[in-house]
């Protein structure tokens, strides 16, 4: 058997040939993995936290109301006799806008005055018959104590039953007075309920007129919660009403509940709107601007700087080299900042750009 030796040499330099490339292969991996290892980490950016005290606008609607609106009732039964007024009419204060009839009310009025009379002048006898006895009493033995102690407690016993009836008397008399419905302020009917000959009382349940101060309104606002603390004695607003487009109108604060409310989560705020020239209407919605301004300064950071998790809000903070992240609330939105609350210091360093990877 003849052996090719030239084969066999060309056989072992196809075997060598191949592992030199696998080692280049091998090495040119390791140095890659290598490579990346040694990249160079992102730098963090940080910049100090800002602290302002801005004022800041706030639209929110409100509704113009009357200063006073009431509903009149009919104090006794009666039927109604005259109406002397009608919806729109202005009234004045005092001013009869009704008349009810009652004739049971008018005989109890005549029967307590006659009633009245007959127990003063039991009284009026009363009294002279003590006067008398006691300038007899002044000759020795013409007159018993016991005479004079029984007209005394006669005379106590009328007086008291007469001003008992004095004072039934002007309970009816003052019943009567009820059969005159009054205007309670200065201001416009707005409703009328009942015609002439109706029944009216308070079993009735339905009022007689609505009565309504246009001269004098009040804007009322509801403030969120957050900005409850933004809320100073010396505010003013501005607002516009949908009835007269392109007319301002303003206002200065006139009272705060001061509490939040736990149905809507905010404060009342009311002001006072003088309409002496009634060009607003009472009930309309208005579209009010208000300027707030914090009773102290805030923290305030870019919205890219708030990290939102599943968990909630955080801004990071790098302090001599120590990252921390401090849980925040957001507060007001301006252009280009947010404020927010948390456990923060005025020289602290916030990361501007942080992430879920950063420990």
């Amino acid at each position: 058997m003849k052996i090719n030796f030239k084969s066999i040499k060309s056989i072992s330099g196809l075997a060598v040939l191949a592992s030199l490339i696998l080692a280049s292969c091998s090495d040119s991996n390791e140095n890659t993995t290598a490579a990346e290892t040694k990249a160079p980490k992102q730098e963090i950016v940080t910049k100090p936290i800002s602290k302002m005290h801005p004022e800041y606008d706030l639209n929110l609607p409100g509704e113009l109301e009357p200063a006073e609106q009431v509903l009149l009732y009919a104090k006794v039964n009666g039927f109604v006799k005259k109406l002397h007024v009608d919806i729109g009419d202005v009234v004045k204060k005092g001013q009869i806008l009704a008349v009810l009839e009652a004739p049971e009310m008018d005989q109890r009025l005549v029967s307590d005055r006659s009633s009245e009379q007959k127990l003063h002048s039991d009284y009026l006898y009363a009294r002279q018959n003590l006067e008398r006895l006691q300038e007899a009493a002044k000759t020795e033995g013409a007159v018993a104590a016991i005479e004079l102690d029984r007209a005394e407690s006669t005379m106590n016993s009328a007086k008291s039953a007469y001003e008992a009836s004095q004072a039934q008397t002007g309970h009816s008399a003052q019943m009567q007075k009820y059969l005159q419905v009054v205007a309670p302020f200065n201001g416009v009917i707005t409703e009328r309920n009942v015609s002439e000959g109706a029944l009216v009382g308070p079993g009735s349940g339905q009022p007689v007129f609505s009565v309504a101060d246009r001269q004098n309104l009040k804007l009322k606002i509801a403030l969120p919660e957050k900005h409850a603390s933004s809320v100073n004695d010396a505010m003013e607003v501005a607002f516009t009403v949908n009835s007269q487009p392109g007319k301002k109108f303003s206002a200065a604060l006139s009272r705060s509940s001061s509490m939040i409310n736990s149905q809507n989560r905010a404060v009342t705020l009311e002001f006072d709107v003088k309409n002496t020239d009634q060009s607003l209407n009472g009930g309309e919605y208005a579209q009010v601007q208000l300027k707030l301004k914090r009773q102290d300064a805030t923290f305030w950071v870019s919205p890219k700087h708030i990290l939102k998790t599943q968990s909630g809000l955080f801004v990071l903070t790098k302090n001599n080299g120590d990252i921390k992240r401090i849980p925040v609330k957001e507060g007001v939105r301006l252009d280009s900042v947010t404020e927010v609350f948390g456990n923060f210091k005025e020289n602290d360093l916030i990361v501007q750009r942080p992430t879920e990877q950063m420990k």
